[in-house]
């Protein structure tokens, strides 16, 4: 006997204005598992679109889905989605709910690809879900202030989650991480954010890479977490009273190394924070480089450059636990007589004035004064109030030339 078995075939399900299908939710309601739907040029107002099938949803030349600020416009509760092509404006406001453009819940293995989100409160937010992809998205938010808008692309228990290509503007966090690990985040733009261009709390295994943070209220702010990789970015013009280039609060066994620090007020701030390794960065006209507050020790601070920053590093107490070593300081001014590449004369880079100005803020008008000179030199000679093994003691006499391949 010769049994025979009928395959399904996967089927394309096109909607249009002129088609037979007219709306997105009338070809969800047809389609089966492995479908694709693929949606014409035009605009769509449809909010509250459930995908609850392993379906493929592709526009074609970036068709508008208008949710007409009635809510939340795509929700996914599937495995297996791919969501690619579409331009998502108008999502509901409401200050009880987290609306977003698209939201994926408790879902693996899905795509969410080349899409434009404006008019937003929350526009990509991933949620219990894993073994996903948020590629080459464009986000454009409207904040104002960090409590009547949302984050761009947002994390909450989520695993193994690649984020790349996407570029994430004016809103309150570009990308916001809260109990996700092992999440990739690279290649993406994150500008001018009213709180923080990548936020991470309680996240551990996570790694950023060659993502340009820039001109947000602060660049990066790791907090209570572990095990932490930041390589090759780019943080740069975070500027204001309370802003700095990265914020690491109570954080443990981090990488940071071969990163660009440039023009913000204050580059690293390090509270609480141990085992960190800093490593071929670049610290570029700062207000401070690295301000190390208290209770931070076991870190390494080794070949760096520190550039025409107003204070290289700031200490708040006496106690030094943390390595420097072989970084080029530009205020450095001893000599080379061996001809080694290294300074003969061990560097202090804590200035005294640096303590005065974290005591009082105000005396920052002093900074250029021929007085503060003479202070920061006699600290420098016998060292009272700065710890006193505070040192680098192969400081290089030219900059290094880092490799950000």
């Amino acid at each position: 006997m010769v049994f025979s078995s009928m395959a399904v075939q996967a089927e394309t399900i096109t909607v249009c204005s002129s088609c037979p299908v007219k709306t997105i939710k009338q070809a969800l309601a047809q389609a089966v598992n492995g479908d694709t739907i693929l949606v014409k040029p035009g605009i769509y107002k449809e909010s509250n679109i459930k995908i609850d099938k392993e379906i493929t949803l592709i526009g074609e030349n970036l068709p508008t889905i208008d949710g007409e600020t009635k809510g939340e416009i795509i929700t996914i509760g599937a495995d297996n989605v791919t969501v690619d092509g579409f331009e998502i404006i108008n999502v509901g406001l409401s200050y009880t709910t987290d609306y977003a453009s698209v939201r994926v819940v408790k879902s693996s293995n899905f795509v969410i690809q080349n899409l434009e989100l404006e008019k937003l409160f929350f526009g990509i937010y991933l949620q219990k879900s894993n073994n996903g992809k948020v590629l080459n998205n464009k986000v454009r938010g409207e904040a104002v202030t960090e409590f009547n808008s949302g984050n761009a692309i947002h994390l909450w228990y989520c695993n193994n989650v690649e984020i790349r290509g996407n570029d994430v503007r004016n809103v309150r966090d570009g990308i916001y991480l809260e109990f996700s690990s092992h999440i990739q985040i690279y290649d993406n733009v994150s500008k001018f954010n009213v709180r923080y261009g990548l936020h991470f709390m309680f996240s551990n295994n996570n790694e950023a890479h060659h993502n340009i943070f820039e001109t947000n209220g602060a660049g990066i702010a790791l907090m209570f977490s572990k095990d932490m990789i930041l390589t090759n970015n780019t943080v740069r013009k975070n500027w204001g009273t309370a802003a700095y280039g990265v914020l690491l609060k109570e954080i443990s066994n981090a990488t940071i190394a071969h990163n660009t620090f440039e023009l913000n007020t204050v580059a690293i701030t390090v509270d609480v924070s141990s085992n960190i390794d800093y490593f071929h960065n670049d610290f570029i006209s700062n207000g401070y480089g690295l301000r190390i507050r208290g209770a931070s020790y076991n870190s390494k601070i080794n070949n760096n450059n520190f550039l025409y920053n107003s204070f290289d590093l700031s200490y708040n107490g006496k106690l030094n636990e943390n390595n420097f070593n072989g970084n080029y300081w530009s205020d450095y001014t001893g000599y080379d007589l061996d001809k080694d590449g290294m300074g003969d004369v061990p560097y202090r880079p804590v200035k005294l004035f640096s303590y005065i100005v974290n005591r009082t803020p105000e005396t920052i008008i002093l900074l250029r004064s021929l007085f503060i000179d003479i202070i920061d030199f006699s600290e420098k000679v016998s060292p009272v109030f700065t710890p006193d093994n505070l040192m680098d003691n192969n400081p290089r006499m030219k900059p290094i030339k880092h490799d950000r391949s």
